[in-house]
């Protein structure tokens, strides 16, 4: 295996924290739990979406979908990453390999530009709300889910496409517990300054961008809430734009201090804690904070339990 052409049909080893095992027992018994809760979740969040008349907004129209996002996400990650953490056998298939580092960086660039969208919503619910339903119709929701879809998508083909093709020396060791980006480009034997460009370009586009349009998003929000005089209106305000704020603070924080933190200045350990953090941890949260904090999701629960056992008693 003397470059990445010649790497096709041959294993990667994936280290994880196969140097602490005590830790990784722990770490794999964590992310078991973290994956059923996430799965539970975010499959709550869809269905209640679809089958509750009262939640057919453009709210939770992009909830659902940022729940189906977390879902994918975490599901081209955990399962291979059980498998490694329980078994002897810590290798991926290079072809397995591709499709887990192509589906995060596509799922991941989705979701960035889809929170940035969500807070565009709150916004125009906050600020317009006379016109909120005309501002947000149908079509321009489904367009601006589909930009968020096909920015993703070619960023994943461009940084793919980029890391792919750098020569690896017969490295097959994957310092990392999937086939992210970092650890890959760390396998080869040349430094590439094209690919510290796009990054760079990449993560302005697809962190900075979004966050600073949240950042001004809020701001704008937060001065119409301060001219809100009903306290209803006020705590329901705060309450739907507390979640999504929760979200975005723990997404993009930890994705900034990855992507636009300089390579050199992060020990590895301390990387695959972040990377941990940011593919398991925020996507099992995401369902929690805005079902825990959202009184509609919570009432939608409610409904839907009380008329299957009503339709089971007839």
């Amino acid at each position: 295996m003397e470059t990445s052409n010649g790497s096709l049909g041959t294993d990667f080893i994936l280290l994880g924290f196969s140097n602490r095992p005590k830790l990784e027992r722990i770490v794999s018994v964590l992310v078991f739990i973290f994956y059923i809760v996430a799965l539970v979740g975010n499959s709550i969040i869809i269905l209640v979406s679809y089958l509750d008349p009262q939640l057919r907004t453009p709210m939770y129209f992009f909830l659902s979908n940022l729940s189906f996002l977390d879902l994918c996400y975490t599901t081209s990650i955990v399962p291979q990453m059980l498998i490694n953490l329980w078994g002897t056998n810590k290798s991926i298939t290079y072809a397995g390999c591709v499709l887990q580092f192509f589906f995060a960086l596509d799922l991941g660039a989705t979701e960035c530009l889809l929170l940035a969208v969500m807070a565009y919503d709150r916004y125009a619910a906050v600020c317009q709300p006379l016109y909120y339903t005309v501002i947000m119709h149908p079509q321009l929701c489904q367009r601006m889910l589909l930009i968020c879809w096909l920015g993703g998508l070619g960023s994943a083909i461009i940084l793919c496409f980029l890391t792919l093709k750098l020569p690896r020396c017969g490295h097959r060791e994957v310092d990392n517990f999937f086939c992210e980006m970092p650890a890959l480009i760390k396998m080869a034997c040349v430094h590439s300054k094209i690919i510290e460009y796009v990054v760079s370009a990449l993560g302005v586009v697809f962190l900075l961008v979004p966050v600073s349009l949240i950042l001004i998003s809020y701001g704008v929000i937060t001065q119409a809430v301060m001219r809100i005089k009903s306290s209803a209106r006020w705590r329901k305000a705060l309450n739907t734009c507390g979640s999504h704020l929760m979200v975005v603070t723990l997404f993009y924080g930890t994705l900034i201090y990855m992507y636009m933190k300089p390579q050199n200045a992060m020990s590895q350990e301390e990387g695959k804690f972040f990377t941990l953090f940011y593919t398991i941890v925020t996507p099992t949260l995401n369902p929690l904070i805005y079902t825990l904090r959202n009184k509609d999701v919570k009432a939608a629960v409610k409904r839907i339990l009380w008329f299957k056992n009503y339709s089971a008693r007839l």
